[in-house]
């Protein structure tokens, strides 16, 4: 009798390496997302450096029907964070530069503190360590803004994932809100409530002191899910070396709205040449 040999999670999450160069590069999308957010700068990435893609657990493009997600499991980012880690020690990583959007720029930050060895550069894009309001801190999000958010995808996942990629892209950029949209609606509805709710309720404001290794913010100049207090608040925190980089675009997603904008501060974070941050 054969015996089931269990898949490495690398294969699962469809993680595959492209390019070459000397350095390393994780491209690591957020909510509601897959590996194809990357498709606007993934061709020139590829020309300089090697880039590792893949697709979390809650992606609509793991294999069905998706048994690697379960909700218990991932109602925190640390289990994300062990993913991240087994991933790269599957394929045999360490020292990359980590390019993580939204919710995967705090679970590159846990695996950071976890797993130091694993990166050397940290580019955390439109990413918050709490979307909810708190006394003495604008995350951007009453608890009655989450509320409806919730309800909304509950009670009508397909026409919310319809209209809430306008919400946090430019609505005249109509590729890029497709682009988004077809994303959401790979994903099944009880995985995105689920993930919804570990997000924008999460708090890992305790963390960021915690983050040693050098951190490149990107951050749009107009972005409903991330304030710039937060980013302010991010540089401030982080014990690491902090650039901020600023993207005049609006909305939540630089690398599909401004891609060469966003390839040029890549770039420089790559090469370590900026001459400083541009938020004081």
């Amino acid at each position: 009798m054969a015996i089931n040999q269990k898949k490495p999670l690398s294969t699962t999450m469809n993680a595959k390496i492209m390019g070459s160069g000397n350095e390393t590069m994780i491209l690591a999308h957020g909510f509601g997302g897959d590996q194809s957010l990357w498709d606007n700068v993934l061709p020139a990435l590829t020309q300089n450096y090697q880039v590792v893609v893949f697709d979390w657990s809650f992606s609509g493009v793991i294999n069905q029907p998706n048994t690697l997600y379960d909700p218990v499991k991932y109602n925190n980012y640390d289990a994300f964070s062990d993913d991240l880690t087994a991933v790269l020690d599957e394929m045999n990583l360490h020292e990359t530069v980590f390019v993580g959007h939204s919710m995967s720029g705090m679970i590159g930050c846990i695996a950071s503190i976890k797993n130091p060895h694993l990166f050397k550069k940290l580019i955390l894009v439109g990413s918050s360590p709490r979307y909810l309001n708190a006394e003495c801190y604008e995350g951007g999000f009453d608890l009655k803004d989450l509320e409806q958010l919730f309800s909304s995808i509950e009670s009508n996942y397909y026409e919310w994932a319809s209209f809430f990629p306008s919400i946090v892209i430019d609505k005249n950029d109509s590729e890029s809100i497709k682009t988004f949209q077809e994303s959401l609606k790979r994903m099944k509805p009880k995985i995105v409530l689920s993930l919804a709710k570990t997000v924008f309720l999460s708090d890992h404001r305790d963390i960021l002191e915690k983050v040693v290794i050098p951190c490149t913010i990107v951050q749009t100049t107009n972005d409903i899910v991330v304030p710039l207090a937060v980013v302010e608040y991010m540089k401030r925190m982080i014990k690491g070396d902090v650039t901020v980089e600023m993207v005049d675009t609006i909305g939540h997603f630089p690398q599909l709205t401004s891609p060469l904008r966003f390839l040029e501060i890549i770039d420089c974070a790559m090469k370590g040449s900026f001459s400083g941050s541009l938020m004081e």
